[in-house]
């Protein structure tokens, strides 16, 4: 069961399950009613939605927005919010989707599904620019440069544009969801580089779980830019399945998506761990995604101590980013900062990737010292490991059982890691 209530008139819907999480009827029956409070008729609409490196139950979203949709709206599409991801090919659309080759053809033939392309200069538009001295601001007197904003220039054929998705902590912006699904989810690379560089200069040991901050402040701003209507659904989930959802401005339902983050997506340990055996989700099939291990337990790891990336299906570093990130490796912040002309080539959204997984150090008189060790026991072989500045264990030499239940001797498993951030109490 749950209940809808109104936070303030045509701004913030809710529904939260009283127990357990959201059916998809109830999910259903909320995204009619706040379409319709929306009044979309006659609208050209786009959803842009996350892809399948994100938790939720997005078949019932589907079909719930597009049920409500259809009938009323002049035309319903929706881009997936890739960032930087490799494209889904229709197959795996189909199975994100919930849809058999029928409904994908018959019953939803209408909606265009769409993956964006960071990488396309051609599908992008250039809506402004966020000049030096508003960055320098933004950023808190990290960062001063003139930065172009482009966006997937389809969006600009559209009335309304209706982000739906869930709100997690994150390690670039502090919390995911609400504007982040415009930078980076359907941005270009220029704006992508730069926040992602600001978030890795405050680090994610930082900001992680920390809800205002100063990237979130710049792709705010930045979604300001968007010179149509926007909105969002935003959802609070436990496993796979909404505890409950919001739909208002992006802003608004990400605030408050954001505060029940807090709440469901934080665990609190008494004190840190000196070895943290991460068992990466299988939604992450590469390093740039299962990173996430890293991210989301590095607060939780002892000074010294050892955190593992476990997963045999984690086969690569990357399809898209790899030849970059084996060009640089994994190093701290402070090893990029102190020698910042040696990289002028390479993104800083590489370089935020690089760091983030490495974590927390120091680099002083050509010394790196990480703060811990992280280890690989995936199918990336061990001189790969070794060449990007990663350590190695053979993950066939894991046995999970054995790990279990020794929190008392500073041992932590983690199951399905990459979305429940771990701090320490009181730190």
């Amino acid at each position: 069961m749950a209940h809808l209530t109104t936070a303030a008139p045509a701004e913030l819907l809710e529904a939260v399950a009283e127990t357990g999480t959201l059916s998809g009827a109830s999910l259903a029956v909320f995204v009619a009613e706040a379409l319709e409070s929306a009044d979309i008729r006659g609208e050209r609409v786009l959803f842009v939605v996350p892809d399948t490196t994100r938790s939720m139950p997005m078949a019932a979203m589907f079909r719930a927005f597009c049920d409500a949709a259809l009938p009323v709206a002049a035309q319903v599409d929706v881009l997936i919010a890739l960032g930087t991801h490799p494209p889904m090919p229709e197959d795996a659309i189909r199975r994100w989707f919930g849809l058999s080759e029928k409904e994908r053809l018959v019953t939803y033939g209408k909606v265009g599904i769409y993956n964006h392309a960071w990488d396309d200069p051609a599908s992008l538009a250039e809506i402004g620019v966020i000049d030096a001295a508003t960055l320098e601001v933004l950023s808190e007197g990290r960062m001063s440069m003139d930065v172009p904003v482009h966006i997937n220039k389809r969006v600009l054929d559209y009335d309304h544009v209706i982000v739906v998705g869930p709100v997690f902590p994150h390690e670039v912006v502090g919390f995911s969801g609400g504007n982040k699904y415009f930078f980076p989810g359907i941005g270009g690379q220029q704006i992508l580089d730069m926040f992602h560089w600001l978030g890795a200069l405050i680090t994610n040991y930082s900001i992680n779980g920390t809800k205002t901050t100063p990237v979130r402040a710049v792709v705010d701003y930045a979604a300001g830019m968007i010179p149509i209507r926007k909105s969002c659904f935003c959802l609070s989930i436990v496993g796979v399945e909404a505890q409950a959802i919001c739909y208002g401005t992006p802003e608004a339902a990400w605030s408050r998506a954001a505060d029940r983050s807090a709440g469901l997506h934080i665990r609190y340990v008494k004190r840190p761990f000196k070895k943290v055996l991460a068992i990466a989700s299988e939604k992450y099939d590469e390093l740039w995604v299962a990173g996430k291990c890293m991210y989301k337990l590095e607060p939780a790891v002892a000074d010294g101590g050892e955190l593992i990336i476990y997963g045999k299906h984690v086969k690569e570093v990357s399809v898209t980013h790899g030849h970059l990130i084996k060009k640089i490796g994994y190093h701290v912040r402070d090893y990029f900062t102190m020698q910042m002309e040696r990289f002028a080539d390479i993104p800083g959204g590489i370089l935020a990737h690089s760091t983030h997984v490495k974590g927390m150090g120091t680099y002083e008189n050509g010394v790196e010292v990480p703060r811990v060790e992280v280890t690989l026991a995936t199918s990336i072989p061990e001189a790969e490991c070794r060449e990007i500045n990663l350590g190695y264990r053979d993950p066939d030499s894991i046995h999970i059982s054995e790990w279990e239940n020794r929190e008392d001797e500073g041992i932590l498993v983690v199951h399905n890691a990459g979305e429940i951030l771990y701090h320490v109490e009181g730190m």
